[in-house]
């Protein structure tokens, strides 16, 4: 099952809930419910786009690699590796999102926790506040920077409230993939032909 913020260590089919979009400055949300921890491996699919599909080896309940389900990404790509790919929920303009977190930002919300407290409680929790720099030309020369003077604790509106009254587990936003499953995308993606849907394929076996 998917861990609650403060059990977790922080290291290694459709769906009608948006993505969390990451924009260059300021950018400011309130992250609510359990966190999933797991991750994954990028593979290749038609037309260059890369379909993320879960490391199995790895236990979400534990974060640690155990080896104990078959992995079938190994069988079919040994040289691959696998990345960090934390997730969790957020409250974003009004709306409950996916966020897709990244690594170095997650380590500096809970070096902040440290002080602030969970920043996932309903009554004591706080925004997170940080800005996104560019460091370079490249997509991947970018920055994340926790700006924690302005992630001051308040509790959430009435609103707010209401938005997340019927909250999912992040087990049920992105199911795990039995091997099988995991087999199968691999078996579609290997034979994959010209009309083959990437993004279909994603949204099947990534998110529930």
């Amino acid at each position: 099952m998917a861990i609650q913020f403060n059990q977790h260590k922080g290291s290694a089919q459709k769906t009608s809930i948006e993505t969390f979009q990451y924009v260059d400055g300021e950018n400011k949300m309130r992250i609510v419910g359990d966190i999933l921890a797991r991750y994954v491996y990028w593979i290749q699919g038609d037309n260059a786009k890369n379909i993320p599909l879960e490391c199995l080896s790895f236990d979400r309940n534990t974060e640690k690699f155990n080896n104990l389900e078959k992995d079938w990404v190994r069988e079919y790509f040994p040289d691959l590796k696998c990345g960090w790919s934390y997730a969790t929920q957020c409250i974003d303009n009004g709306k409950v999102k996916v966020v897709n977190l990244k690594k170095k930002l997650w380590e500096q919300i809970i070096t902040a926790a440290e002080d602030l407290g969970d920043p996932t409680n309903t009554e004591t929790g706080w925004d997170i506040c940080f800005k996104r720099v560019k460091t370079g030309p490249l997509p991947y020369n970018v920055e994340y920077q926790l700006q924690a003077l302005k992630c001051k604790p308040r509790a959430l509106t009435e609103e707010e409230l209401e938005v997340i009254s019927d909250l999912r587990s992040m087990d049920d936003v992105m199911p795990r993939p039995t091997p099988d499953a995991q087999k199968e995308l691999l078996d579609k993606v290997r034979n994959m032909g010209d009309e083959t849907d990437d993004e279909a394929l994603e949204q099947e076996f990534n998110v529930g």
